[in-house]
């Protein structure tokens, strides 16, 4: 059925090529001076949820175009890969919240939404709401056992005007979900730990804002690549297939992983269409798809990991870019908003990205670029529509959150990211740990990508660094057993 290793130069296969794949394949071969590694990637380029699209002639963000910088692991690549001076900071990270009809500045003394002792949220919230958050209440029980949703648990304690103005926006801004969905213990460890103590939030968020975890802190928050965070990927692609590595290094495009067996000389990866199947052998591989991919690849080595991977369920999104016309555009204040979901709006945010990075700025004297976020966890039929109306439904709604109807655009771009958001939904630890035991049990077989240890740029690098790390360990194990 298919070949064995012939060699004792070992032979990883990492499945997907995306940020995590990418970091993983380059984790091994830098560890293991004779390791050769092949980079599957089921569609045409490499890169993942980091893509670069020709909006109006210029090269611009599509996907994510920012990452957290008080976690070192992007800054720190970025680097290492040699491209440290084109690291770039926000030319403003004041941003704004819609709701009910008018623009209010997110108040920078929250954690996620949570405000803190003294923070100032009215306006954003009504007299009433305002003194409903201040008068915290404790939960039933005190301090909490189990996992609960972030919605259920700071509802009961602040309101529901916190999760639905405050919290709900600011978390469907990383994760396209819904607080009432979403764990406590997986997307807000610091309050998790307070809800585990019977701690006030509150306080507990003046103790992370105070300790610098967050704007004001001094350093900055985000950072960006002049040029994109785009340009990642293709700074990782150059690093693996030139230079020391290049000659170790396959990367391979439109390659589908079909399937994953285990045997006896390690794994077989197939590959390839059913009437031109192809069997890769390898001695260690590193799954680095979305979830569904993963279960459906896991099936048949770690089938308990594999049913606890295809639990996780995901939610689509859409990035709508627009290139206008600076002639008749109205101020545009700070580096964007968020919308609750409440409001029944079809946008969820929207990124002034002319006025947040200066070298977008710099693209145009004569136009402006401005993107809008679309799709919520179990809002799927809203992407349903032509990417003309999807544009139009945007620039209306940009327009209405500005008070000013916007000139037509120049140019747009739709990018739809079909199931690209897992949801770390109640019990997503519990679930992980589950798949990673499975995973465990199984010697050369690695995970990495978003499901596992958060969606953020430099939580799947981490994520990636690990599986390539462990990766590198699982090969010289092999290399001692086959010595013996």
């Amino acid at each position: 059925m298919f070949a064995l290793r012939t060699d004792l130069n070992p032979h990883v296969v990492v499945i997907g090529g995306g940020l995590a794949g990418l970091v993983a394949a380059r984790e091994v071969v830098r560890g293991d001076p004779g390791a050769r590694v092949t980079v599957l990637e089921a569609t045409d380029r490499f890169g993942g949820k980091l893509r670069l699209e020709s909006v109006a002639g210029h090269q611009v963000d599509v996907g994510a175009e920012a990452m957290l910088a008080v976690r070192p692991e992007g800054v720190d690549l970025v680097h290492d890969l040699g491209a440290g001076s084109d690291l770039v900071t926000p030319a403003t990270t004041s941003a704004s919240i819609w709701s009910r009809g008018a623009l209010y500045a997110v108040p920078r003394a929250t954690l996620m939404g949570v405000p803190a002792v003294g923070a100032e949220v009215s306006g954003l919230l009504t007299v009433e709401e305002a003194a409903r958050a201040e008068a915290e209440v404790d939960w039933p029980t005190g301090a909490v056992a189990d996992d609960v949703s972030v919605g259920d648990y700071v509802e009961a304690r602040l309101g529901s005007a916190v999760v639905d103005r405050l919290v709900e926006p600011l978390l469907g801004g990383v994760y396209a979900g819904r607080a009432g969905e979403l764990s406590l213990a997986a997307t807000m460890p610091a309050l998790w730990q307070a809800a585990r103590a019977g701690e006030s939030l509150r306080t507990v968020a003046s103790r992370v804002l105070g300790a610098g975890s967050a704007p004001g802190s001094g350093r900055p928050m985000f950072a960006g690549i002049r040029g994109g965070m785009g340009r990642l990927p293709e700074l990782l692609r150059a690093d693996l297939t030139g230079g020391e590595f290049g000659a170790r290094v396959w990367l391979r495009e439109n390659t589908i992983a079909r399937a994953l067996v285990h045997h006896d000389e390690g794994f077989a990866v197939l590959v390839g269409p059913t009437t031109d199947e192809e069997w890769l052998e390898a001695d260690a591989v590193v799954v680095a798809t979305p979830a569904p991919a993963a279960a459906r690849l896991l099936t048949a080595v770690a089938p308990r990991g594999a049913r606890a991977l295809a639990a996780i369920p995901t939610a689509s999104s859409a990035v709508v870019t627009m290139a206008l016309p600076r002639a008749g555009m109205p101020a545009l204040p700070g580096s964007g908003f968020l919308v609750p979901g409440v409001d029944g709006h079809l946008i969820k945010g929207a990124t002034f990205s002319s006025a947040k990075w200066a070298w977008t700025d710099a693209l145009s004297p004569e136009l402006v670029f401005v993107r809008a976020s679309v799709g919520r966890a179990g809002e799927e039929s809203a992407l349903h529509v032509a990417d003309a109306d999807l544009v139009a439904v945007c620039a209306g709604e940009l327009g209405e959150a500005l008070g000013h109807r916007l000139p037509a655009p120049v140019d747009s771009q739709v990018q739809r990211w079909g199931g690209g958001l897992p949801q770390y939904v109640v019990g997503h630890l519990e679930r992980i740990a589950a798949v990673r035991a499975a995973v465990a049990a199984v010697p050369g077989l690695e995970l990495a990508g978003a499901a596992y240890e958060g969606v953020g740029i430099p939580a799947v690098i981490a994520s990636g660094t690990t599986a390539g790390r462990e990766t590198v360990q699982a090969v010289r194990r092999l290399r001692r057993t086959e010595g013996e």
